[in-house]
């Protein structure tokens, strides 16, 4: 089982900005009493098992108890609509956490999956703002927070989270998540992007 991803990530979760979870590697609790957050990502370069996911998307929805590691989420997966068979399944694997790698450090804590689904994709990223939109059901915007007089966005380092332990903060511009039977919208939540370099 061998497998390599580099693309791009952003997050946008309905905690009180900033993150808690994510701040404390998953020991502090969520601000609501309910964590409901979308990752979403895009694969640049990559192959899984021999096979080619360079240029699709995925994005993993999820509802979990304010404090994460209780477990019994309740987890999704939305995989790009321009995949194969043989595309999506290999992504599945990846992003489910049964082919190892970052996402197999949370996949215990996964009590109920939703199930997958296929959506069209338009991810965007660049000049400081990611968006996606998905099918008709995802639409959320993000950009970089940048402190005035500093110049650069802030960064949280050293966080134990799949995608990177860095990460820049983020601010929601928009955010309508509609999935799985669970609709929430994120506009005064919390957001987080990266780059992303996985193997197993």
């Amino acid at each position: 089982m061998t497998w390599e991803l580099e693309g791009s990530y952003f997050e946008n979760c309905n905690c009180r900005w900033v993150c808690p979870c994510t701040v404390s590697s998953l020991t502090m609790p969520a601000t609501q009493d309910r964590c409901q957050v979308v990752l979403i990502y895009h694969v640049d370069r990559g192959q899984v098992e021999g096979v080619d996911v360079a240029g699709l998307s995925i994005a993993v929805v999820a509802d979990t108890p304010a404090q994460m590691t209780d477990g019994n989420w309740n987890l999704g997966l939305i995989v790009d609509d321009r995949s194969t068979t043989e595309q999506a399944d290999a992504l599945t694997g990846v992003f489910s956490g049964q082919k190892g790698g970052p996402m197999s450090a949370l996949a215990p804590l996964v009590g109920t999956v939703l199930g997958i689904e296929r959506a069209a994709f338009a991810y965007r990223s660049g000049g400081g703002r990611h968006s996606a939109q998905i099918g008709d059901g995802i639409d959320v915007a993000v950009e970089d927070f940048v402190p005035e007089g500093v110049g650069r966005p802030t960064q949280l380092d050293g966080v134990f989270h799949p995608s990177n332990s860095t990460l820049t903060v983020d601010k929601p511009v928009s955010s309508r998540i509609s999935a799985f039977g669970m609709t929430f919208h994120n506009e005064d939540g919390s957001a987080f992007s990266s780059a992303f370099t996985w193997s197993a």
